[in-house]
């Protein structure tokens, strides 16, 4: 009886029954080639010189709405991590606007971040998933206006997985698209040994998710490899007929690269290619928090950096700008 209350308690509390299996629409026939990675070597955008972003500007989301570029991006003053935001005419040059989103104290975000999100337009309005609280878990919050007021729904929309799950710990890190008419999430999901792995979610509204029964999607790298302590900040589009993910990994130093993996159905990934690390002084020890919006001829990607190994703040983080552009095997 008493593991009986337990099993119903845990589910409660922890979503049971929110899960399902899917996969991502078919991407077509499947092409083979590679993507050339290049990068400006300069920051896109810098810390300060508000407080807001003074220690560590990161984790930028970038979206296209009426003619501008909007970068709802992380800014961290030593204590608190809040969601700024900037535009940009062409994606490179940006003009910071100031604050958006900060944490509530008296909610279950908690005082620390309500920030680290993913944004979506959707009929004009911008959806923004953002990560807050103690324990992490995935909060929405919404703006009719480009991102100058905000309506926050009251509680968080993922939620922590039941005991043994793939996410106990912490849902973080979200990143979400819109395929064939359904909203796909890929989130940080951490267990109770502290493993930081990759999952998905599906939902039809964006406020209601159906975890993947199978989650997580992407495990830890092999021992020695680049993302043997953790993945996270995942950042997912279709191409060639694949669906790609680039995301963070970690190694045992806590230095930060970027690793490259496709699937055939959003579910079942592989990687391809070597991870791809800071080639200049401000990112020469992180290289993290992609956002991608595909063009005609290349895959426009933002990123965070920082010249300290951490495996979250305190880096002297700035936002990059690269590109990947598809080479043809012929």
């Amino acid at each position: 009886m008493r593991r009986a209350l337990a099993l119903v308690s845990a589910c409660l509390l922890g979503g049971c029954g929110r899960y399902a299996e899917f996969r991502l629409p078919d991407p077509g026939a499947p092409e083979e080639g590679e993507w050339r990675w290049s990068a400006r070597a300069a920051p896109v955008l810098g810390r300060g010189p508000e407080s807001w972003d003074s220690v560590d500007a990161l984790n930028p989301s970038v979206i296209w709405r009426e003619g501008t570029w909007l970068n709802l991006y992380s800014g961290f003053d030593g204590r608190t991590w809040r969601t700024l935001l900037a535009e940009s005419a062409d994606g490179e040059v940006w003009v910071k606007k100031g604050m958006v989103l900060s944490p509530d104290p008296g909610s279950w975000e908690g005082g620390y971040i309500a920030a680290n999100g993913a944004a979506l337009v959707r009929g004009g309005t911008i959806w923004y998933w953002y990560q807050a609280g103690a324990p992490p878990r995935l909060g929405l919050a919404r703006s009719a206006d480009g991102g100058r007021t905000w309506r926050k729904e009251p509680k968080p929309v993922l939620e922590l997985g039941p005991r043994g799950a793939s996410d106990e710990r912490a849902t973080a890190d979200p990143y979400v698209i819109e395929a064939g008419g359904r909203l796909f999430l890929y989130y940080l999901g951490e267990d109770r040994a502290r493993r930081q792995r990759l999952g998905a979610a599906v939902s039809d509204d964006g406020l209601t998710w159906n975890k993947l029964r199978g989650n997580p999607v992407l495990e830890l790298g092999i021992d020695g490899a680049f993302d043997e302590n953790g993945l996270g900040e995942p950042a997912v589009w279709l191409s060639h007929g694949w669906w790609w993910m680039l995301y963070t990994g970690r190694d045992r130093k806590e230095v930060r690269r970027l690793g490259l993996a496709r699937s055939r159905d959003g579910i079942h990934w592989e990687r391809t290619g070597s991870a791809t690390a800071g080639a200049e002084t401000w990112n020469s020890r992180v290289l993290c928090d992609a956002t991608v919006a595909p063009d005609r001829e290349k895959i426009r990607v933002w990123f965070g950096g920082g010249d300290t190994a951490h495996p979250a703040e305190n880096i002297r983080g700035q936002i990059g700008y690269g590109e990947l552009r598809w080479d043809p095997r012929r």
